[in-house]
């Protein structure tokens, strides 16, 4: 289990400004479903001062509290003065957020970005770059710009704050290229042989996910006389089949997403993606 705060418990339960703006002066999307997390931020801004802003997200705790935190957060400010706000500040209004959650408050600080640019009719330099993580869309211009601003020093860094090279690991020996170049660049000197990543090999994962089935979901599906058989893994997709009265439910979908699928990537691997087995 990851080690909340209380600020981040209390923005998950009780998320600040959820919603949309009607008619709202900027629009910020980031991420996406597919990817496993997507923010969409709208704000309201009278002489360029945010007075209101909301938003939608899909992913886990951390991102719908890092989501709520910055609403409430950029609600008043200039947007000059927004422009400036960082993930770092994000995080620490939270009390801190774990280090593998810190893509989070990344994907905040991006979804402001690109709601001002949305309001101001200009275009994100970001969009601009190569992409280098396919499996999340990350490019080589938000991964230089993660290692400058966060310090980063190891790609395992780099995937706690930016999701890349945490899906199928292809994009590995460019994110430590990319590393070396500004550790180099920083410090002036060649830096250290290329550190290995210790990744989740697949029996690990099928392992976890079977031990979170049997330990919590199966139990409270059983709850409502349901249950859930674990079909396959391949990959981050995660592929079960729903039994007994949650078989054909209405709200089926919404227990695959809402509930198994938000478990296992809470205690397993956050970039999982649940599917249905369908004959």
């Amino acid at each position: 289990m990851w080690d909340y705060t209380d600020a981040v418990k209390e923005h998950f339960i009780n998320p600040k400004n959820v919603g949309e703006i009607e008619n709202a002066d900027g629009i910020g999307n980031v991420g996406s479903i597919a990817c496993g997390d997507a923010l969409r931020l709208s704000i309201k801004v009278e002489n360029e001062v945010i007075t209101d802003a909301k938003f939608k997200t899909f992913g886990c705790a951390s991102a719908i509290a890092s989501s709520s935190m910055l609403t409430e957060l950029i609600k008043g400010m200039k947007i000059e003065d927004a422009k400036n706000l960082t993930n770092d500040d994000i995080a620490k209004a939270l009390g801190g957020l774990p280090k593998e959650k810190m893509h989070c408050s990344v994907m905040g600080r991006e979804a402001l970005e690109a709601a001002i640019a949305d309001y101001k009719g200009t275009i994100l330099p970001m969009a601009q770059g190569q992409v280098v993580c396919d499996c999340f869309g990350v490019t080589d211009l938000e991964i230089i710009r993660a290692i400058r601003e966060n310090h980063l020093t190891t790609v395992e860094d780099i995937t706690n704050f930016t999701k890349a090279g945490g899906g199928c690991g292809r994009c590995l020996d460019q994110l430590q290229a990319l590393l070396d170049e500004q550790l180099q660049e920083g410090a002036g000197k060649p830096v250290s042989a290329p550190r290995k990543v210790k990744r989740m090999t697949a029996l690990e994962k099928i392992k976890k996910i079977e031990e979170v089935i049997e330990r919590e979901i199966r139990p409270t599906l059983k709850m409502d006389h349901g249950d859930i058989q674990l079909i396959d893994v391949d990959g981050d997709f995660v592929t079960v089949a729903l039994r007994g009265s949650c078989a054909g439910c209405h709200s089926s979908n919404a227990t695959l997403k809402g509930y198994v699928e938000k478990k296992l990537r809470e205690q397993v691997l956050d970039t999982l993606v649940v599917e249905e087995d369908r004959p």
